[in-house]
């Protein structure tokens, strides 16, 4: 395990897994674009800015689309709360949580604070943060009896990685993972889900544990062994780290909510499509779905979270647009009376197939009556983006600019976009990609 974080190469890793961290970042940043106009994301920025500064002996890392520089450990908490403010960010089945956002802010902190690391360095340090990171989830589930955050073992995969970019030797990388398990948030994920707050997946408070972790492992301080790691329960999971490799096993979300309430806005949009639906022509909509998805139940929600943590919002504002992005998660589609009027007529009812196939598998059922009394019933849906019908080059780059576009501008995005796709051998450098995504936002507010 330890050798695996700190000595592999960019060399050792097949070209179609760096092809998939390319991906993976360019998705990331896109949702990070969305998510610095968020509410959430000036909260903690100011926080951070308060609360983390630089100083003598602490080095400086930005915070993305804003320029200004806070400590490591702050960085990674802001931009990490940044990415995880907008729900469309990657994800994986097993773990019930997401990876991408917590490493990535992890890294472009350490990259900051440490010195630098070239393109080729950065993505295999990507690939051993996704790869890490996603087998500590995994032996979460198996040896804990609560549903946690990702941030509980995204810290695990965040203090590997500092251990990798600071050199740490193999004693003292245990004792950063212990720490970082140890302080990672345990949080209960179902608390949020039922009420719904900026707390949202404890992704930037993981990234934030896993990179103080490490720099207190640096500085001596001690921690019990991380039992995802070291307990001999999950050895299963660590037994092919290197030969197969997870990172292919993230999903990609097409909108930006839970990903338990998009098997039914995927159900409820090939509906309206098939039907060439009014929204003002339906009586009722009935979705059946799994346990935990049928707990997405806020059906008029006053925040982006609300929305976000929603199934009867989505599916309303998909059934009344035609779409589902930023905007319909925010200010714009939260005062939109046809969506919350049609909100209001969702009802959700557990199916037992359903919860029997959950996680692997995530399905919804809907049913829409109209006026007239015609019921039309969709078939069992999934999500698409899943690992096993990932979405094409083309989709991911259409989802990035959906996501940038608003926010940044064409030409910015197309920048970012030609940077993320031609990093690393000797081409792009990290500090080249760095350069336009710190730049602050025109329209954001940094009083």
């Amino acid at each position: 395990m330890i050798e695996f974080v700190h000595d592999t190469r960019i060399d050792d890793l097949p070209e179609p897994v760096v092809a998939f961290a390319r991906r993976c970042l360019l998705d990331l940043i896109g949702v990070a674009a969305a998510g610095r106009t968020t509410h959430l994301a000036k909260r903690i920025i100011d926080h951070a800015l308060d609360h983390f500064a630089v100083g003598e002996r602490v080095p400086g890392a930005p915070i993305l689309f804003d320029g200004r520089v806070v400590s490591p450990a702050g960085a990674a908490l802001a931009n990490g709360m940044m990415i995880d403010s907008i729900d469309a960010h990657d994800g994986h089945k097993i773990t019930k949580g997401h990876t991408g956002c917590h490493q990535l802010p992890a890294l472009f902190a350490l990259h900051a604070a440490e010195g630098g690391l070239d393109a080729d360095e950065f993505l295999a340090s990507l690939v051993v943060g996704y790869e890490f990171a996603t087998r500590a989830g995994v032996a979460l589930h198996q040896t804990a009896p609560d549903y946690h955050t990702s941030g509980a073992w995204g810290a695990v995969g965040c203090a590997a990685l500092g251990a990798r970019v600071m050199g740490l030797d193999h004693e003292t990388t245990f004792e950063a993972m212990g720490i970082a398990e140890y302080h990672g948030p345990r949080s209960q994920m179902m608390r949020v889900i039922d009420h719904p707050t900026m707390l949202k997946d404890g992704s930037g408070w993981g990234a934030m544990a896993g990179v103080s972790a490490a720099y207190l492992a640096r500085d001596g301080f001690t921690g019990a062994p991380a039992i995802t790691v070291n307990d001999p329960t999950v050895t299963d999971v660590w037994a092919d780290l290197g030969e197969r490799w997870v990172i292919f096993d993230q999903y990609f979300k097409p909108y930006p909510v839970c990903r338990w309430a998009q098997p039914a806005v995927e159900a409820a949009s090939a509906l309206r499509l098939e039907h060439d639906l009014d929204p003002l022509s339906i009586s009722d909509i009935r979705v059946e779905t799994f346990h935990e998805a049928a707990r997405l139940a806020t059906a008029e929600p006053s925040t982006t979270e609300q929305a976000q943590y929603s199934l009867p919002f989505p599916v309303a504002a998909i059934l009344t647009r035609g779409r589902l992005g930023a905007a319909e998660v925010g200010a714009e589609g939260l005062a939109d009376e046809t969506i919350r009027s049609l909100a209001r007529r969702v009802m959700i009812t557990e199916d037992d197939a359903h919860n029997a196939a959950f996680p692997a598998n995530r399905w919804a059922r809907v049913s829409v009556v109209l006026d007239d009394g015609t019921t039309l019933t969709s078939a069992d849906t999934e999500p698409r983006g899943d690992p096993e019908n990932h979405f094409t080059d083309d989709e991911m780059r259409a989802k990035f600019h959906d996501f940038a576009d608003p926010v940044l501008g064409p030409d910015r995005a197309r920048q970012i976009e030609h940077r993320v796709t031609t990093l690393g051998s000797g081409s792009v450098a990290v500090d080249e990609l760095l350069d336009v995504l710190v730049d602050v936002l025109p329209d954001v507010d940094r009083s």
